[in-house]
């Protein structure tokens, strides 16, 4: 698992620059998920519904601790957890790199092993990752040739990359992924004891600090800026402006966007060879033929895309599509499935291939049968929310084939013909023509989140045309007469 991860820097989905041969190698020989999308863009909220199979709304973990913004810090005590599941039927637990769920319970307290390093970016202080450079005789971290934007005060804006001056070997890329090839090979030593590993690593996350060989590795002259870099913010949010200018895109020349985007799929480049080593070590200890592989990430990275860095309060491809890759040994493999799939069906798959019960993750579907190649009956459409990251910002999202709805509170809504616009440049919410389009989504947005039990949909009764309404929408129970069907 990686962090803040776009689809489109890796070959498999569509990406010229070979960079990422271990994960096309994981594609050619599995099942490559086309709309494969994360429960929420950001860090914490999507890393608690990996472990728990709930979405957001339902496990109350809304927001990063380090920008919180008044939710709760961890997972309630006796939140369900997959972990505690496969410790239960003698399942070894490990998890090596970025946790980021909460802030006073460790992996550890889930029953992972490994060292536990907290934090939202690389944690280069952290006495385990010291002591390996130091058994190595490995140089220090340090770091030159900072980007960064302009704050309005004329002060540096937010550190978006800079050069490291450390070898391959010494970056903390490396060093996680050789702590997970040593909890591997103990794993593997135990013999028939089964496994579940994860390797989490903190990037390709910014800010994007590398070494020379992939800080440069990209000539900036052959990136192709995203076409929504012309994004205007007309008819769209504020907030979405706003952003742009936490971010100070507009700070910097266009020359400096090309080259955070070319250090960007530098970054994936490095994480890519590290992946490659631990699949290697999987197959120098006889473990692929019988262990299963995902790759995916908790959300992807705008990157220059509508003039934003980072993620935030805007529910485009950019962020919310992610990558998704599942090898299953014994499965057909070239498999590439376009069926609206989520980070979190990630959860009951786990189980399903532990031989637990997959219902137990209770927003979660397992995605084993999708990897047959086979027809499968599926949802088509999707939902997704978000809470907040720097301030409260609620926002639900329904994707279809076609279209995209996102509702927004406090501003206005936006609706996207993917078709037609596929860099969401154009809201057309308000057109004439998308009535029938609008009215539709609307209703069905509000009967999945009445389903689910997010009582987000209680704003939308009173805000919008949601369709006949069987409740009182004060939820008061004082006149529920007055809206139950008259008799015949």
């Amino acid at each position: 698992m990686t962090d803040q991860h776009r689809t489109d820097t890796l070959g498999a989905y569509g990406n010229q620059l070979g960079t990422t041969p271990n994960l096309d190698e994981l594609a050619r020989t599995g099942t490559r998920f086309d709309r494969w999308y994360t429960p929420t863009a950001i860090c914490t909220p999507a890393r608690a519904s990996l472990l728990t199979g709930q979405a957001p709304f339902r496990h109350k973990l809304l927001a990063n601790y380090e920008r919180n913004v008044g939710y709760i810090e961890d997972l309630g005590e006796g939140t369900f957890t997959f972990s505690q599941t496969l410790r239960d039927r003698g399942y070894n637990c490990g998890l090596i790199g970025k946790w980021h769920v909460g802030t006073n319970r460790t992996a550890g307290d889930f029953g992972f092993d490994g060292p536990d390093l907290p934090g939202w970016h690389n944690p280069v202080d952290h006495p385990d990752y010291l002591e390996y450079l130091e058994e190595r005789g490995l140089p220090p971290y340090e770091i030159s040739d900072r980007i960064r934007g302009t704050l309005p005060n004329g002060g540096p804006g937010n550190l978006l990359a800079a050069r490291l001056h450390q070898p391959v070997e010494a970056t903390f890329e490396h060093y996680l992924a050789t702590r997970a090839i040593e909890l591997l090979e103990r794993y593997a030593a135990d013999g028939e004891q089964p496994f579940f590993l994860a390797l989490h690593l903190f990037g390709p996350h910014l800010p994007y600090i590398l070494p020379d060989e992939y800080f440069d590795l990209i000539d900036p002259a052959d990136v192709e800026l995203p076409r929504s870099v012309a994004e205007t913010f007309e008819g769209k949010p504020p907030v979405q402006k706003n952003y742009s200018a936490h971010w100070t895109f507009d700070t910097m020349p266009i020359e400096t966007t090309r080259k955070l985007i070319a250090i960007y799929q530098g970054y994936v480049a490095l994480i890519d060879f590290e992946i490659g080593r631990v699949l290697e070590a999987m197959k120098r200890l006889g473990l692929t033929d019988d262990t299963a592989v995902f790759f995916t990430c908790d959300h992807g990275e705008f990157t220059g895309s509508h003039r934003l860095h980072d993620k935030g309060p805007a529910m485009y491809e950019d962020i919310y599509r992610t990558p998704g890759l599942l090898r299953v040994p014994g499965q057909p493999e070239g498999v590439v499935r376009n069926e609206f799939v989520s980070l979190l069906d990630c959860t009951a798959t786990i189980l399903d291939l532990a031989g637990a019960d997959p219902k137990l993750a209770t927003d979660s579907r397992s995605l084993l049968p999708l990897t047959t190649g086979e027809p499968v009956e599926w949802d088509d459409d999707i939902v997704c929310e978000f809470h907040g990251h720097h301030f409260p910002y609620p926002q639900r999202m329904l994707r279809t084939d076609r279209y995209k709805l996102v509702v927004n509170p406090d501003s206005v809504n936006e609706l996207y013909d993917l078709e037609l616009d596929p860099d969401e440049l154009l809201n057309v919410y308000e057109h004439p023509e998308q009535a029938a389009v609008r009215s539709q989504m609307m209703r069905r947005l509000y009967t999945v989140l009445r389903e689910r039990g997010d009582n987000f949909y209680h704003w939308m009764t009173s805000m919008y045309d949601v369709g006949d309404v069987s409740y009182d929408p004060s939820m008061s129970g004082l006149d529920e007469a007055s809206y139950q069907p008259p008799e015949d």
